[in-house]
């Protein structure tokens, strides 16, 4: 299955999460360096976003930096850097024709200055925008950012700002840098890797997940369209049982 045919378009999820790995991976199998491979990476995000667009996803979050990234070899982080500079300067008229609006999620101030500014003119000139939100994780790292909403209700505790007893599951999740985001409905990690990598950690609790063999750089429109179409022929109970969802 690689077209629309089979796929529902009124069911299409609010919010795409993917993890892009393989990048390095691909780049060996061409005989080319690491940074080969991110760039190839780009083409691919450019296509899943377009995609993305036309089904009328309206948010897609991209895990783009880990903190964890920073241990690779520096000229590769070096490399990984600019190229996101060079990206967001470079896209930026397509983002504004095809209605992309960009956000960025993680520690985004421990990110090179130069990234910095770059992200934030993006962002700030897409904000109007409506098809669609692109999100970024970029120095992202769930536990960092589970580690900072503790620490902001805990001192709005300390401070009398709030009690105990208003701590619940809203008050959590508009403390988290995904603040105004739906949880993903759908997780897609390519590269045959199985597991989540710090992302999203409380986000994901009922996320479906879409598991690819291949890397990052491989991936487009095709996957894209059997993720959704294998994520639409999946029963979400949300801790409910077959009959109960079916009687509603």
């Amino acid at each position: 299955m690689s077209d629309l045919n089979h796929i529902d378009l009124k069911a299409i999820p609010e919010h795409i999460a993917i993890i892009m790995d393989g990048n390095g991976r691909w780049a060996k199998t061409q005989g080319e360096d690491r940074l080969y491979g991110h760039s190839k990476g780009v083409d691919a995000v450019r296509e899943t976003l377009k995609t993305a667009a036309d089904l009328k996803v309206k948010y897609l979050t991209l895990y783009a930096f880990s903190t964890e990234n920073w241990n690779r070899p520096k000229e590769e982080v070096e490399g990984l850097m600019n190229l996101l500079v060079m990206s967001l300067a470079n896209e930026l008229d397509e983002l504004n024709e095809n209605g992309v609006r960009l956000q960025a999620i993680g520690n985004i101030i421990g990110l090179p200055e130069h990234c910095q500014k770059s992200l934030s003119e993006a962002i700030e000139q897409t904000k109007t925008n409506t098809s669609i939100t692109l999100v970024l994780a970029l120095n992202y790292s769930s536990k960092w950012e589970i580690e900072q909403m503790v620490k902001s209700i805990s001192s709005q505790v300390k401070h009398g700002i709030i009690t105990e007893e208003k701590i619940d599951h809203e008050l959590i999740s508009n403390e988290l840098t995904t603040k105004g985001i739906p949880d993903p409905e759908l997780l897609i990690r390519t590269s045959g890797e199985h597991r989540v990598s710090n992302f999203l950690l409380w986000q994901i609790a009922y996320t479906e997940f879409y598991f690819l063999d291949m890397f990052w750089p491989e991936f487009g429109k095709k996957e894209l369209y059997e993720a959704i179409y294998d994520y639409q022929n999946r029963e979400r109970r949300f801790g409910l049982v077959s009959e109960q969802i079916k009687s509603e």
